[in-house]
């Protein structure tokens, strides 16, 4: 069966839905662990370390073309996606995945809502939202349309982040999918 994606009218028809995202205390619906290129694996249950990211996942190995050596970028250690936003541009549950960002959280991860050094607890981790912007690519295209791409990357979507926001661990620990993700602090 052949995918459909979304046209750009339909996803802006859902912007409501992904706008009504709780500001404070959210929920962790999924958990993607990347173990090599294009491979997915859903996890209910995953370790946060400081070191890797997100236990198991290729971050580190892959790099980053944004470094100086092409090591992997310490703000870039995990992409985080509003689950609303995933949802409505995968038009598919089983295809959330694709997106390629590890955690998909129920909370509204608009700029205004959480700036750069907002910190969330999640299960026993705590995250912080970094100033590494976090855009749709080929791949993005690919698996999800060009009227996706284009709806993440307009203004509105940038605004919104619905493509997402990079992270990084900050307290490791144990995270479950359905944790409560609440906002603990905002570091200047």
């Amino acid at each position: 069966m052949q995918q459909v994606h979304l046209s750009f009218e339909e996803l802006e028809a859902g912007l409501d839905h992904v706008r009504a995202a709780p500001a404070d205390d959210g929920t962790l619906e999924l958990i993607v662990r990347r173990p090599d290129r294009d491979e997915r694996e859903v996890l209910d249950v995953a370790t946060l370390t400081l070191h890797d990211g997100l236990a198991g996942d290729n971050w580190r190995a892959r790099g980053s073309t944004s470094t100086a050596d092409g090591s992997a970028h310490p703000d870039k250690q995990l992409n985080i996606m509003n689950a609303r936003a995933s949802a409505l541009v995968a038009n598919d549950p089983e295809r959330r995945a694709l997106a390629g960002d590890q955690l998909h959280l129920d909370i509204d991860l608009s700029h205004t809502n959480l700036p750069s050094g907002t910190r969330l607890q999640i299960g026993e981790a705590v995250i912080e939202i970094t100033a590494e912007p976090h855009t749709g690519c080929g791949k993005f295209r690919a698996r999800f349309g060009p009227d996706a791409l284009r709806f993440v990357n307009s203004p509105i979507g940038q605004a919104l982040r619905l493509r997402g926001a990079c992270a990084k661990v900050v307290a490791p620990g144990e995270i479950r999918r359905g944790d409560r993700v609440r906002r603990v602090s905002r570091e200047a």
